[in-house]
């Protein structure tokens, strides 16, 4: 049994916080230089530009990249040979969230509730998601999800009948709602199978993925492709300018399901694409 304190992950998260808002993924960077040299729009153009010029200032300056920093999600996935001491691990979350938004200079995004509009004032709760990991792992990654993106998101429970083709044609119209308000060049996240919530939750696991990093299976890395261009091929293109680029990266997660089900999550982030993660 590895035991770890529960201020360890109040200090990882913390610094999560403060780096997923302010550095940009190396992978997400690449990504956003590969659609400057595809796009074909000049204006398309100017706005890669200065999302990678943004992302430096960001990451020189330690300044959030974007004004909307979002929801704090984590996924932790947290092995059976792991036991955290002096504190539960959800209140050492939290405190993380409390310390990384207010050191950081975060803007507080979080309501009470939907009816009840008043602001949290610390960015908590954070939204965590626990998965079963291997003996004595303990890995935390977070992604900060803006409305804006999270807004235009959408999910749709399919039958089978309907199949691959309904699946498809419900990704691109997703896409296609949003326009220029889900603030692109997108990262599209897809789930597919489960039940109702299950596929919601893969869709934002997906994000998390590095940018453009294909699927293990050659079949939904293949399905990835093709969206990715049809995605493209609506022309909405950066910050709905037009273009060529109106997503970097299509991901595409996969779960059982039920033999009379084929649900379908689409959950949108936008050109500020951030995650980060720690192992502890």
């Amino acid at each position: 049994m590895r035991e770890i304190a529960a201020s360890s992950v109040t200090e990882a998260v913390r610094e999560l916080c403060i780096e997923a808002n302010t550095r940009l993924p190396q992978e997400h960077l690449s990504a956003l230089r590969r659609a400057l040299a595809d796009e074909e729009s000049p204006l398309g153009r100017e706005v890669i530009e200065r999302l990678l010029e943004n992302a430096e200032v960001a990451r020189e300056r330690c300044i959030a990249f974007c004004q909307d920093t979002g929801y704090a999600v984590f996924f932790v996935e947290l092995g059976s040979e792991v036991r955290i001491t002096g504190g539960e691990i959800g209140a050492a979350i939290d405190e993380g969230v409390r310390r990384g938004y207010e050191e950081g200079y975060l803007r507080k995004s979080i309501v009470r509730s939907p009816i009840d509009r008043t602001n949290t004032g610390d960015n908590t709760p954070a939204v965590v998601y626990y998965e079963p990991a291997p003996e004595d792992i303990l890995k935390l990654t977070m992604l900060v999800k803006g409305a804006g993106c999270d807004n235009m998101s959408a999910l749709k429970m399919l039958t089978p009948a309907e199949g691959l083709p309904a699946m498809k044609r419900f990704v691109v119209e997703t896409i296609e709602r949003a326009g220029p308000n889900a603030s692109p060049p997108l990262t599209v996240g897809v789930g597919i199978g489960g039940p109702f919530e299950k596929a919601a939750m893969l869709a934002k696991r997906a994000l998390t993925r590095p940018s453009g990093e294909p699927n293990p299976d050659p079949e939904l890395a293949v399905l990835e492709r093709e969206l990715l261009d049809e995605i493209n091929a609506t022309g909405i293109g950066p910050a709905g300018y037009g273009g060529t680029q109106t997503a970097l990266a299509v991901h595409i997660e996969s779960f059982p399901t039920h033999i009379a089900a084929f649900p379908v999550a689409v959950n949108l982030d936008c050109h500020s694409h951030r995650t980060a993660s720690a192992e502890l």
